[in-house]
């Protein structure tokens, strides 16, 4: 197995102890405690790319588990915030099954032998997704923080549904193509 693909079986690792952290009460700074397992996981996704990238190291199973990883850190992050009352859940709900819409889509396109690359939406939806979720995990009790909180959400929201609109419209002949 190599490197990178080694750093996204950590980041599924890691997903548990965020968990944990997030809602056992009573462990001591465990807000700042998941912060940082979320921003390492977070950030763990970047250089396992870039290291698959620039060495060729680019295999089947990174392929499937890197977004895998990704969708299963957001989401569990998303599921405690809603656990906490952090975020209503049917925010959740819109988000989560955007990520079920774009994974049938690209398994579809898999069978037709179409790879489909994440677009410009995708990427800044991912980013604000991120954003957000580090801000509520600290989730400091402060009006101007809440504001920020309140923008990131909701900015999320807005890409979640523009990145799938922009996604099936560019991508619609996958569907015409499935038999």
């Amino acid at each position: 197995m190599n490197l990178p693909n080694k750093i996204t079986i950590f980041r599924v690792i890691m997903i548990p102890f965020f968990v944990i952290f997030m809602l056992v009460p009573g462990i001591p700074y465990s807000n700042i405690i998941a912060e940082v397992i979320f921003i390492v996981a977070s950030l763990s996704d970047m250089v396992d790319g870039r290291i698959a990238r620039k060495y060729n190291l680019i295999t089947d199973f990174g392929k499937f588990m890197d977004p895998l990883a990704d969708k299963l850190l957001t989401c569990s992050a998303f599921i405690c915030f809603v656990e906490k009352g952090l975020l209503p859940a049917w925010i959740v709900i819109i988000i989560i099954s955007r990520e079920f819409i774009i994974s049938g889509f690209r398994l579809i396109a898999s069978d037709n032998g179409i790879v489909i690359a994440a677009s410009m939406w995708g990427k800044v939806k991912t980013t604000f997704q991120m954003i957000m979720c580090v801000l509520l995990i600290l989730h400091l009790d402060n009006p101007v923080y809440h504001v920020f909180e309140l923008i990131f959400i909701y900015g999320a929201l807005i890409l979640t549904v523009v990145s799938l609109i922009d996604y099936l419209v560019k991508n619609k002949g996958v569907i015409k193509s499935y038999k």
